[in-house]
């Protein structure tokens, strides 16, 4: 009886892992990309609203993790093993998420931009919205790899707990120009393009390691 028990969960447990997996490697639902498209329509404009309206040189307090950059991306791919797809977008979201909150905390009310940020924020939260739609709730309880959960918990720790060597300055276009670039990367199949996906994450991850002048 102990034997034919076991084996029903381990059938069960196999099972539910199959039925999973087709979830995992489907392609990106039409309703999330004409979400990121309409995200990604709002952030043609962060070249005025993110540096015209912002002081030369100006810059907000970041989480170190929340410069996250195409080259970012491609190192966890290189370094953690069996990386799924869907756990970078999930780390994407959770990224920017913060990110634009706190471009719009530094912003008073009067502010140019303002109104511009606020509404891309809600446009991103509306793309998150989809993506959480689109998947099992079992997808959001897995257990992240090691390496991912630490970056997760350093972005939700409290504020007053991150010590002083985990903050970054970045200037807001930067931070908006980082969210777009990994947006492309991350969700290619919603943006028409001739290159591969991994080709374009490579190409332009090698133009964001060059150096600046």
């Amino acid at each position: 009886m102990v034997q034919l028990s076991t084996s029903v969960y381990l059938l069960g447990g196999l099972l539910g892992l199959f039925l999973l997996s087709p979830v995992l490697m489907a392609p990106t639902p039409a309703s999330m990309c004409t979400a990121l498209k309409t995200l990604n329509g709002s952030l043609s404009n962060r070249r005025r609203y993110m540096k015209h309206n912002f002081p030369i040189n100006y810059t907000i307090r970041v989480h170190f993790e929340e410069v996250f950059k195409l080259s970012n991306i491609n190192r966890m791919r290189l370094h953690v093993e069996g990386l799924e797809e869907l756990v970078l977008q999930r780390l994407w979201f959770q990224v920017n998420r913060g990110v634009l909150k706190k471009i719009i905390r530094v912003m008073p009310k009067r502010h140019p931009s303002r109104q511009y940020t606020t509404e891309l924020e809600r446009r991103f939260r509306d793309a998150e919205g989809v993506f959480v739609q689109s998947h099992p709730a079992e997808v959001f309880q897995q257990e992240l790899p090691e390496s991912i959960q630490d970056t997760w918990d350093h972005l939700t720790e409290e504020p007053s707990r991150v010590p002083e060597s985990s903050w970054r300055s970045a200037p807001p276009k930067s931070l908006l120009d980082n969210l777009c670039h990994t947006m492309h990367c991350l969700f290619s199949e919603c943006f028409a393009s001739t290159e591969t996906k991994q080709d374009y994450c490579v190409s332009h991850w090698k133009r964001d390691l060059r150096p600046r002048s």
